[in-house]
């Protein structure tokens, strides 16, 4: 326990210093907020203490040592404005510990690039896609108490310029006695800041207009800011309120405290029957300023097959003005 208590002072003032200043709307790679996992987005992203998938890499790496086996997920999404988020972690399970890697990605697409000379196109076409590698591990530090931390590479990319840092996570999952309770805590996102560079931002000058003997072609470079990473502290409850041979009934509600966003709560709960058919149901973003996320449903459909786990989850998320998004999961348990 004494572990436990210093882990969790040590978050808090990591916490605390990075949200003293914050700012709404300052970060750079806010794909990294986007919710990832079918059956934890449909549950209102009320994850961090039910922590029981492999999706946990993403929202609380304390998690991934509790998993009963191995498994592989592969999540995709229509997300806003035409973009396509993809998602997949694998977890790997060595008794108490579990090794895990994720890859998730926003794709923004390709466009015709079009100039002044030529409206209807160059024929050459620009992209843009962010993108974070991570790789994580957890370990079981009692029968009730586990950590786990995660590295992540991550890239901004928009035609020839591109910007990287690097991200840490570290999660923890306690399980009371309090007929299954469980305390999750996380911090997400700590680390270096991103600064756009690139070929596009050389750009020819003249150092001295006045001189017409000069050259007026020289080189220079245009000098982008540094912007942070969204930071983020959540801390959540989960617990089986029904639990029997054939049905169950998990709720699960957490607080997040972003450092690019007001303090907001996601709450959510997931019927399963028969540890084959399960319903889901959650709201996300309560108190969340200008919030347009909301409603969240979906289901999932579990089968076994000798030592193997077949998962398939639908999650659906209404986002106001954006209309809806819709949340596609694969799920193999090894």
């Amino acid at each position: 326990m004494k572990i436990l208590f210093a882990i969790i002072l040590l978050l808090f003032f990591m916490g605390s210093s990075a949200f003293c200043q914050t700012k709404v709307g300052t970060t750079a790679a806010n794909f990294l907020t986007i919710p990832v996992g079918a059956r934890a987005a449909s549950m209102g992203g009320a994850f961090v203490a039910i922590a029981n998938d492999v999706s946990t890499i993403f929202w609380n790496p304390g998690g991934l040592s509790r998993l009963p086996q191995s498994e592989f997920n592969i999540t995709h999404a229509n997300w806003l404005v035409g973009t396509d988020l993809n998602w997949l972690g694998i977890a790997f399970k060595f008794g108490s510990s579990a090794l895990g890697v994720s890859i998730n990605q926003l794709d923004y697409g390709k466009e015709e690039i079009t100039t002044a000379l030529n409206p209807e196109g160059t024929g050459e076409k620009w992209s843009a896609q962010d993108i974070a590698a991570g790789l994580t591990y957890s370990r079981n530090l009692t029968d009730r108490f586990s950590v786990g931390g995660s590295v992540k590479y991550i890239q901004q990319k928009i035609a020839h310029e591109s910007a990287s840092a690097v991200g840490f996570d570290v999660g923890l999952l306690f399980t009371t006695d309090l007929r299954g309770l469980r305390l999750g805590m996380n911090i997400c996102n700590f680390g270096s800041e991103l600064r756009m560079n690139g070929e596009d931002l050389l750009q020819p000058v003249d150092i001295d207009p006045g001189n017409s003997g000069n050259n007026d072609n020289i080189v220079s470079r245009l000098d982008t800011d540094s912007w942070p990473l969204p930071l983020f502290f959540t801390v959540g409850l989960g617990f089986d309120a029904i639990r029997s041979e054939q049905w169950r009934l998990s709720l699960g509600s957490d607080a997040i405290h972003p450092n690019n966003q007001t303090l907001h709560l996601n709450t959510g709960g997931e019927f399963v029957w028969n540890d084959f058919f399960a319903l889901r149901a959650g709201y996300n973003s309560l108190f969340k300023e200008a919030a347009e996320e909301g409603l969240s449903l979906g289901f999932g459909i579990n089968y076994n097959f000798r030592t193997i786990a077949l998962k398939l989850d639908y999650g659906y998320l209404d986002f106001g003005v954006f209309d809806s998004v819709s949340r596609y999961s694969l799920s193999i348990g090894f």
